[in-house]
């Protein structure tokens, strides 16, 4: 078993999250195990530290994140190039990334102990802001990258090209580009489809088109999508996860492919992708 420390963040802003954390701590602790506080967590329970999210990404065997989906994906992004394993126990209602309620952390800690917990091996999204032939920038994202309009209420123009094919210029408030495990985020509530975490494609869904025949397109997650705003477009943005919001200038363009790391999101062994789904989206069956 690895003698790596375990890291421990918390949702500092969520009920219950000081109570949660103090019971974690003292867990691990009269198992043996060492574990890194984040700074605020460890603020909760009356403990100094300076470590970072970057810094549990890069000294720990395993990271527990307390808090929902939306704390994941933000400690994703303050992550730095290394990822370590993500244990996610949801404050609240039960999250699609996350593994364990907070009513059963005692059932979670002794899987995390025991090394009994299992790895999915998520996709991640390799998001390029290129002017003409110079890379402006780049960033991951784990559930989806969104291109939509600013504040003004208003119709924006996006030609999408896959493969170098023209899939279709959309006149539309934006478009979603959904990994298989954000397909269950935005895209969702945008209709559309729910893909299994392994479906191994890429799910391209515009937001409130102005042409009602145009649909989600499913591709597989080898393809090159490109995405161009209109000449005239000048209030467009990119953002990924729904984090930070980037502008994108004239004669920008948005290339997004699979990125070559992968997120491994922990999970309790017996987790189940469509347990989570009935439950997450109330799918009770039939009455009849």
């Amino acid at each position: 078993m690895s003698t790596r420390p375990f890291g421990l963040i918390a949702n500092d802003h969520k009920p219950g999250a000081r109570e949660l954390t103090g019971n974690l701590y003292q867990e691990f602790a009269r198992h043996g195990r060492t574990i890194i506080l984040e700074g605020k967590t460890a603020s909760l329970i009356g403990i100094t530290s300076d470590a970072t999210a970057r810094d549990l990404g890069e000294q720990c065997d395993l990271v527990v994140v307390l808090g929902g989906d939306g704390t994941i994906l933000r400690i994703l992004h303050e992550f730095g190039p290394r990822f370590c394993p993500l244990f996610g126990i949801n404050i609240g209602s039960l999250g699609f990334l996350t593994s364990a309620g907070s009513a059963d952390w005692m059932e979670a800690a002794k899987c995390l102990i025991n090394g009994s917990y299992r790895v999915s091996e998520r996709t991640l999204l390799q998001v390029e802001l290129w002017r003409e032939d110079s890379l402006v920038s780049a960033g991951l994202a784990l559930n989806d990258a969104v291109v939509s309009r600013g504040e003004i209420s208003r119709l924006i123009n996006i030609e999408v090209r896959i493969d170098g094919a023209t899939l279709s210029d959309y006149n539309a408030d934006g478009l979603i580009v959904a990994t298989s495990t954000g397909s269950t985020a935005y895209s969702l509530s945008a209709g559309g489809p729910v893909l299994t975490p392994n479906s191994g494609v890429f799910v391209v869904t515009p937001i409130c088109p102005h042409v009602l025949t145009m649909r989600p397109v499913i591709v597989g997650n080898d393809a090159m999508i490109e995405i161009t705003p209109g000449r005239d477009e000048t209030d467009v943005f990119l953002t990924l996860d729904g984090q930070n919001a980037t502008q994108i200038k004239a004669n920008e363009r948005i290339r997004i492919s699979k990125a070559l790391q992968r997120l491994p999101l922990a999970m309790l062994p017996d987790t189940s992708f469509f347990e989570v789904l009935r439950q997450k989206l109330k799918w009770s069956g039939s009455a009849v």
